[in-house]
Order: structure tokens, then C-alpha cells, then sequence
């Protein structure tokens, strides 16, 4: 199965389309900031694969949070960075967007790897881009949604 865009995934049942969900938006950009908070404290407690694994759940429900208000249900991580990066790219930088991806694999790695031993760098930069990237999804959520 090769994903190439978002007609892929809503084909493969990646994405399916549901009613906007305000409320579940909502909720998701707070577990955003509630897990930005919590890979802040995992990096001062030097916790390196708890901050890494918390500033990518901070991205992935900020993120989640556009698809909610868009009427979009995610059933892939990798598609909501597919779903970002078609619809939203000429809204959010595409740097930004691709942050979503690098971490998602370096989440991967952080979890199921059995060489990944992070260091103190590995998670200030996760952090530091999550930050960045909530922040962004923060500002697109206060603009119009997307229409599909």
C-alpha cells in the first residue's frame, strides 16, 4: 500500500470524513498544550524518551485538532501529515508541516527501536519544535476551516 496524497487515504479508510467537531477540537489542542507541558517536565526530570514521546503527542493532537474542525477523522498518523501537507501548505509553512513527520518517525524509533537511545540535544529539539508547531496549529485554528 503506497499513500501519495489524501485521495489515497481516504481510500485505504486512513481518513474518513465526519461531521466538524468543535468540541473534539477543543479537546484536542488542550491534550496538546496538557502534553507540551509534560515533555517540558520529562526534559528538566532528563527523561529524554518521555519528552520526545510527549512533544509528539503534543504535535499529533494539535494537529488533530484542524482535522476535527475540518470534519476529518484520522485513522494513521501518517496521514494527518498527508492531510497537513496537501490541504494546509499554502496556510503553514511546509517546514512546519514536515516537523509533524520527522517526529513521528523518531517516535517510532523512540518506542519499537532497540538502538534509539536518545540525548539531551534529541529532546530540547523535540520540544522546541513541538512548541513551535502547536503554536501553529494554535493560530491556524482561529482561521476559517478548509473546505474538501
Amino acid at each position: 500500500m503506497e499513500i501519495r496524497n489524501v485521495e489515497d487515504c481516504f481510500n485505504f479508510r486512513l481518513l474518513r470524513k465526519i461531521s466538524p467537531d468543535k468540541e473534539k477540537s477543543e479537546r484536542s489542542i488542550k491534550i496538546a498544550k496538557d502534553r507540551l507541558e509534560r515533555a517540558d517536565k520529562s526534559l528538566k526530570m532528563r527523561l529524554f524518551d518521555f519528552a520526545i514521546l510527549d512533544a509528539y503527542m503534543a504535535m499529533f493532537h494539535s494537529a488533530r485538532a484542524i482535522l476535527y474542525r475540518d470534519g476529518i477523522q484520522e485513522k494513521s498518523h501518517y496521514s494527518i501529515f498527508v492531510y497537513l501537507k496537501e490541504k494546509y501548505s499554502k496556510r503553514i509553512p511546509v517546514t512546519i508541516i514536515n516537523t509533524l513527520n520527522i517526529h513521528r518517525i523518531e517516535r517510532h524509533e523512540s518506542m519499537y527501536g532497540l538502538e534509539f537511545n536518545p540525548s539531551e540535544g534529541d529532546a530540547l529539539t523535540s520540544v522546541e519544535d513541538a512548541r513551535l508547531f502547536v503554536s501553529e496549529m494554535t493560530k491556524e485554528l482561529k482561521k476559517p476551516a478548509k473546505t474538501i
